[in-house]
């Protein structure tokens, strides 16, 4: 079995010689074995979409690579399904591999180019830290108008942490950066589906074409909203600490992601509230800024600790160990923003509401400032690459060599 498999590796590589060869010892040229090796075995054909995307190229590209990687959920099921899995001599582990692929696509592809090494940089203490100095600088400013006493020895008068920070001066700080995140996201996740975006097919018409992407579109939405490829190929779960099944990261992940929706929802009804009503903040139940928000802060809270509990108790062999800290960043400060802003909540109108709102604005900038160079971008590229895997399964099956 072992001879016939080399075999069938040894001209899948003959059928892509002139295509790309990765220089030695690169993720990308790991990856790009491994795949070679899976594509001529197969086992795991029916998991999820990498391999079904797998089996369409003869040869592996980097723009391939690329795709594969941001395509993996990483769930584990080939891993454990694998019979070339170490201790063999072929030591496959492809979630592993593709997961130290899809990290440097976040670097190669970061805006400004310059700043792209903050996903290597960017974890667990760097988040705390970034936060705590914000909170201080947000308790300066503060002091400068009432006092440091005032932030921990008077409350404020129904809540109005307007009497804080003007609504003017929280959108003039935060705006900006929000701003920054949101085009830095768009133009990293432009840069990849640049590479990624796949050709038309030559014998589709324009309108054809569009009808196809559209079609695409819809079900990778679908795909990325529902996380149908947590389910580890069977739905029934993916793995973590051992070899059982478990659906708990794919509830976590929903909790945080509808969580910070709601969040985000608050923020826009609220938004609206005060330049079309007139109605300023703070909102008390049942405001519907206040229910979304309310509702939507306990479960980022459950679900972002959810994703931290299983990350410290994720084997080894499962995820790449390097990333640990740019997940657990990401996961903390999502944690300790929705926490603080259900504090904020709870102490209307209490001495020490003051403080619990410069500790949450501390925690919501370190967060903003971060999204585009950690962990976040994850969800855009990978939506990305399950709009390319529904595009491709939409046109003839042509065996492509090395990206063709």
């Amino acid at each position: 079995m072992t001879e016939s498999l080399a075999s069938l590796v040894n001209e899948a590589q003959r059928l892509g010689s002139g295509e790309f060869r990765p220089q030695a010892q690169t993720p990308e040229a790991e990856a790009a074995r491994q795949l070679q090796i899976c594509n001529a075995c197969r086992y795991c054909e029916g998991f999820c979409a990498v391999f079904p995307a797998m089996t369409r190229r003869l040869a592996f590209s980097e723009v391939d690579v690329h795709h594969l990687a941001n395509l993996c959920h990483n769930c584990g099921a080939c891993l454990h399904a694998c019979q070339y899995a170490p201790p063999h001599e072929f030591g496959l582990n492809l979630p592993r591999a593709l997961a130290q692929v899809r990290g440097r696509t976040y670097v190669q592809h970061a805006w400004p180019a310059a700043l792209g090494r903050l996903y290597e940089r960017q974890g667990l203490w760097l988040s705390l830290a970034l936060a705590t100095a914000l909170a201080l600088f947000f308790a300066w400013g503060a002091a400068r108008v009432g006092g440091w006493a005032a932030l921990w020895t008077q409350a404020l008068p129904k809540g109005q942490f307007y009497a804080v920070f003007s609504h003017g001066w929280l959108v003039a700080v935060f705006a900006p950066v929000f701003l920054w995140s949101m085009l830095a996201l768009a133009l990293g996740l432009r840069s990849f589906w640049r590479l990624q975006a796949p050709a038309p097919d030559a014998d589709a018409s324009l309108q054809e074409h569009r009808a196809l992407v559209a079609s695409a579109q819809a079900s990778a939405l679908r795909d990325g909203i529902s996380l149908r490829y947590l389910d580890g190929g069977h739905g029934e779960g993916c793995h973590n600490e051992d070899d059982a099944w478990t659906d708990s990261r794919r509830r976590a992940h929903h909790l945080t992601l509808w969580g910070f929706v709601l969040c985000f929802a608050a923020t826009a009804v609220a938004t609206v509230f005060h330049y079309a009503f007139g109605w300023a903040a703070p909102y008390d139940l049942p405001s519907l800024p206040k229910l979304l928000g309310a509702v939507g802060g306990l479960l980022l809270l459950v679900g972002s600790l959810g994703l931290m509990k299983l990350r410290l108790g994720r084997h080894r062999a499962h995820a790449e160990p390097s990333q640990r800290s740019m997940d657990l960043g990401l996961a903390a400060l999502l944690a300790l923003s929705s926490a603080t802003g259900l504090g904020l909540w709870l102490a209307r109108g209490a001495v020490g509401q003051g403080a619990w709102l410069v500790v949450h604005l501390g925690c919501v900038m370190a967060l903003f400032l971060t999204l585009p160079y950690g962990k976040f971008a994850h969800g855009l590229y990978r939506l990305a690459a399950l709009l390319k895997f529904h595009i491709e399964r939409r046109q003839p099956d042509r065996l492509k060599l090395g990206g063709e």
